[in-house]
């Protein structure tokens, strides 16, 4: 079967592709800034994510100054499931670009938070449909984050995705048992274990 848009087909294999090939990505050439058009798109997919009850509460700041990433980077955390700092990029590794997405608490539903993540998961694979890379980050000083970036009161932080070119790799392996946690190979690339499908769906 394929899917439509705009009267061009894709098939949908290649969707499936690119959403197994979009994984997160903790290294970045930092040689390499995002050009105009890859942002363009990114912003494009964010404004075109559902919604829920079309309130379309995001707001989305985006960060490109070297220094104002650098300092946001310095507020982040990263991969904490490895061990002495090993998911954190050094010098040279990190991203070239932030995005701080926020929401109107006026116009909140008690779902924003999927807004956000259907918000998010668009953003990203555009990005990697440029060859970006992208980290989702829980983890940060919000306080200093809203300081250092004048986030008025109105507005209230969900989340902060990291972009740039990657820097290494990240494959998907089965999952052994209960044993979720993600980790290097010998040549420092990421390998996600993934649940079976058999192990997460009931069909009636």
């Amino acid at each position: 079967m394929n899917v439509t848009n705009g009267g061009e087909a894709m098939d949908n294999k290649k969707v499936i592709q690119m959403l197994e090939e979009r994984r997160t990505i903790r290294r970045y050439d930092e040689s390499r800034t995002i050009n105009d058009d890859a942002v363009a798109d990114i912003k494009r997919a964010a404004q075109v994510a559902s919604s829920a009850m079309n309130r379309q509460p995001l707001r989305y700041i985006y960060v490109r100054d070297a220094k104002t990433v650098n300092d946001i980077f310095d507020i982040t955390m990263w991969g904490a499931a490895l061990p002495d700092g090993k998911g954190r990029p050094k010098i040279g590794e990190r991203p070239t670009m932030f995005v701080v997405v926020t929401y109107e608490k006026s116009l909140a539903s008690p779902f924003v938070e999927f807004d956000s993540g259907l918000a998010v998961s668009n953003m990203t694979l555009a990005a990697h449909a440029h060859g970006i890379a992208s980290c989702i980050l829980g983890s940060a000083n919000i306080e200093r984050l809203c300081n250092m970036l004048d986030i008025p009161e109105t507005l209230k932080v969900s989340c902060v995705v990291a972009f740039g070119y990657p820097a290494c790799e990240s494959a998907l392996i089965e999952a052994d048992g209960e044993n979720l946690r993600y980790s290097l190979d010998g040549n420092n690339n990421y390998l996600v274990p993934k649940r079976r499908i058999e192990d997460t769906v009931w069909e009636i």
